[in-house]
């Protein structure tokens, strides 16, 4: 399924169950940013089966770039703020524009975690907000249009880790749920990841590789931390989202609408 003015959509279903099986379709979505939607792609939304859109933005974010909603029927918008994930305020916070000293910038730049260690400070400050989501979907139905859409900006970190919990606590092969993540990195090569950089380096910041892959990259070994992480504490997702508030009743609902 294609929308215009998207980069990073896609629909989780047809993923490989440990059980057998595959999750369904039409119920989870992930993407970027709505803020440019084209006319076609504001109607394109509108004919999905999607009546939630979660927002992990920031309000700084969303002040920058406001989605663009269809207005032809009504969406339910949930605002999830997560800081985590928030690249382009983050570096500049970090490594202010126009900075005198070459090596303050470098110490900055060094400063800066990796992907892997930012999922790990999501995990831990998010659990209220990844629970929801989860309640979000166990709650959706057929007799409607309320599957749900999870967005940030580029649909990679906050939304990459919100998914992979969703998937991975439903059953979904791990490899498999790896593999979803990773491939927002070649979905957002091009024109979306020229765009972000251009920003980021135009305000004086260098561009380091590991500031690129922060910003436009989705290396396997940085989810793969960050599930490994639920398995140790909380001996998988479905474990950490019971830990965030979902209760036992709605991670049960939550795998009957996801898996087929």
């Amino acid at each position: 399924m294609h929308i215009d003015g998207l980069y990073n959509f896609r629909d989780t279903g047809g993923m490989p169950l440990t059980t057998g099986g595959s999750t369904r379709s039409g119920v989870l979505f992930r993407c970027d940013a709505l803020s440019n939607l084209t006319a076609s792609g504001l109607d394109a939304l509108a004919a999905t089966d999607i009546g939630v859109i979660v927002d992990f933005r920031t309000p700084v974010e969303r002040q920058a770039a406001p989605d663009r909603i269809p207005t032809t029927r009504p969406f339910q918008v949930v605002e999830l703020a997560l800081l985590e994930g928030a690249m382009a305020e983050m570096t500049t916070k970090a490594v202010p524009g126009g900075a005198s000293s070459p090596e303050l910038v470098a110490r900055a730049l060094a400063s800066l975690p990796t992907l892997g260690e930012l999922y790990l400070g999501m995990l831990q400050h998010g659990a209220t907000q990844f629970a929801e989501v989860a309640r979000l979907i166990a709650a959706s139905t057929d007799d409607a249009p309320t599957a749900a859409l999870v967005h940030c900006t580029a649909g990679k970190d906050r939304t990459g880790v919100a998914t992979a919990l969703m998937l991975d606590a439903v059953g979904v092969e791990r490899s498999a749920v790896v593999a979803d993540y990773a491939a927002s990195q070649g979905n957002l090569a091009g024109p979306w990841a020229d765009g972000m950089l251009h920003s980021i380096s135009s305000l004086g910041v260098p561009l380091t590789p590991g500031l690129r892959t922060l910003l436009t990259g989705t290396p396997p070994e940085a989810i793969e931390q960050a599930l490994a992480w639920t398995d140790r504490q909380h001996g998988g997702s479905a474990g950490y989202l019971l830990s965030g508030g979902l209760s036992e009743t709605e991670l049960a609902a939550l795998r009957t609408r996801l898996a087929d």
